[in-house]
């Protein structure tokens, strides 16, 4: 697996996990919690992995980076990536989105760099998935100003025309698409992962 050097890879933990009832990222499948297995798939493909959230609960799992902007969901983590990154690019996604292969990132990354996008994200059944997605440093003044003007939705600061949206087609060779990136928010959803995980659902 080829890594790449001008990327750095965070994993976006931190979040409320309101539906969950528990910090889902201290969740575990196959032995390791969901922090733990996502930042090992980023280390495979970026020159390091550091984890977007609070050191008080994450430091003992590797290097963090805090919101510089608190409580403003995940644009606040972007930019705090961005600020944070000491390479031109990064790859951000999400701690509950495990599925998510190696080979699937190494191909965003090579997609990315070869175009002039300052995003590059999947979209799947046309929604974007705004939390598993490659930011040039330069997107980091867009975040910025979408911060401090109060506006927290992520997909609206992306680019026209500066942004490349991954097809379900380019996904496809990858894992379904819909599975690669099924969030777990709900114990129900967790459950689900749990038995996919083991091999027991198809």
């Amino acid at each position: 697996m080829q890594k790449h050097h001008n990327v750095t890879g965070f994993v976006l933990a931190g979040g409320k996990s309101s539906r969950m009832g528990t910090d889902k990222a201290f969740l575990a499948l196959n032995g390791r919690t969901l922090v733990e297995q996502v930042k090992s798939v980023l280390e495979q493909v970026c020159r390091k992995a550091l984890i977007l959230g609070p050191h008080r609960l994450y430091g003992r799992l590797g290097e963090c980076c805090e919101d510089v902007y608190p409580d403003c969901g995940p644009l606040g983590g972007i930019h705090a990536a961005l600020l944070k990154s000491a390479t031109p690019y990064s790859l951000i996604t999400a701690v509950d989105t495990p599925f998510v292969s190696a080979e699937f990132f190494n191909y965003m990354i090579d997609r990315a760099l070869n175009s002039s996008a300052l995003v590059t994200a999947p979209r799947i059944g046309g929604v974007v998935q705004p939390a598993c997605a490659l930011f040039s440093r330069s997107f980091l003044p867009l975040a910025e100003a979408a911060l401090k003007s109060g506006k927290y939705k992520v997909e609206p600061t992306f680019p026209r025309g500066q942004t490349l949206l991954l097809t379900e087609e380019d996904l496809a060779q990858f894992a379904k698409p819909g599975e690669m990136f099924e969030n777990l928010n709900t114990p129900e959803d967790f459950e689900r992962a749990q038995k996919r995980a083991s091999g027991r659902q198809p």
